[in-house]
């Protein structure tokens, strides 16, 4: 049974979360953790952290911007050693289970992005939020290099303009000028 923990930015120096955080994903799709932290004080996001044996063992975390209608699922990561145990689904189960009165929202690396270096991976992500429940909106946006795919679960339709306003908050407390953002 997988217990949660609240993470705060007072959790700012725990370097289990943090070493996942930038394992786990590309640096082009990471926030710099000091800017991260700032995020969990100013925004209201929900960063919990899932362990097993009694709280002792770290198995994964992830981060929701909860919203009115669509609650942004901004991270999701579960440590590789313990990947494949199904311990990801339960996580996702407890995320869904939480949200459950609203839409969730995702962006992942688009699995048919040309030239990219992992599709494996990122087609084995999109099948499994396939499987627990989400559908591609068919809408994509690429920041860098990096084309990212939307997906959704719940009900109602999802729309780039939907998806532009939900970025746009997050642009008023961060967003790295370098950043290129691009319709496809």
């Amino acid at each position: 049974m997988l217990t949660t923990r609240k993470i705060t930015a007072a959790h700012r120096s725990d370097t289990h979360l943090r070493r996942l955080y930038e394992s786990a994903f590309p640096a082009e799709e990471q926030i710099p953790w000091a800017d991260l932290m700032r995020l969990v004080a100013e925004m209201p996001l929900d960063f919990t952290a899932y362990y097993r044996d009694q709280g002792e063992v770290l198995v994964g975390f992830t981060i929701v911007y909860p919203r009115p209608v669509f609650n942004w699922f901004w991270y999701f990561a579960v440590l590789p050693e313990l990947r494949g145990q199904g311990l990801g689904q339960q996580i996702l189960k407890l995320v869904i289970d939480t949200y459950r009165h609203s839409s969730v929202i995702l962006d992942m690396e688009d699995p048919g992005q040309a030239g990219c270096s992992n599709p494996e991976q990122r087609q084995r992500r999109h099948d499994f939020y396939q499987r627990n429940g989400f559908r591609d909106t068919h809408l994509s946006r690429t920041y860098g290099d990096v084309a990212m795919t939307i997906m959704v679960k719940g009900l109602g339709r999802f729309t780039m303009h939907d998806w532009d306003t939900v970025v746009g908050e997050l642009k008023r407390h961060w967003w790295p000028t370098e950043l290129e953002t691009s319709e496809q």
